[in-house]
């Protein structure tokens, strides 16, 4: 049950006002339940996942075009016009669960970043701790070398 335009006062009436059953948005949010996978299964894939940041980011930064072409042709593909001149519809099913991704992958790199920088450190100190072995084997060498 949709309510009409102008009884959507928020967040929350507008996305119950959404027919989700018309198609075409059905296969949207099955595009971002894939895109969502993906982002995950592929989180220690450095190359594909730049290659996704990249295609999401650029698809964000157009759909101010995708939503003006989408409103000029809303009646080839959908039983309702969504698409208004601010851009609120785009942003909310198209551009947020996009960036939501690139958020994930953000925080991916930001884990593993400090994962690595964490491992870095730890050889730092082992090969450290072993020069000090190394060091101290030999001072102790050369004093008894003295006394002798």
């Amino acid at each position: 049950m949709s309510s009409p335009p102008e009884q959507v006062d928020g967040f929350f009436s507008f996305i119950s006002a959404i027919d989700w059953t018309d198609p075409w948005l059905m296969v949207l949010v099955a595009v971002h339940l894939i895109m969502t996978v993906t982002v995950l299964l592929t989180r220690n894939r450095a190359n594909i996942q730049a290659l996704l940041f990249i295609v999401m980011l650029f698809s964000v930064y157009f759909s101010e075009n995708i939503n003006m072409y989408a409103a000029q042709r809303w009646r080839s593909f959908s039983k309702q016009q969504y698409f208004d001149s601010k851009g609120m519809f785009i942003s909310i099913v198209f551009s947020i669960p996009m960036l939501f991704n690139c958020m994930i992958m953000v925080a991916n790199w930001l884990w593993q970043s400090s994962e690595l920088l964490a491992r870095v450190k730890a050889a730092q100190m082992r090969q450290m701790m072993r020069q000090n072995t190394v060091l101290a084997n030999s001072s102790t060498k050369e004093q008894v070398k003295k006394t002798d």
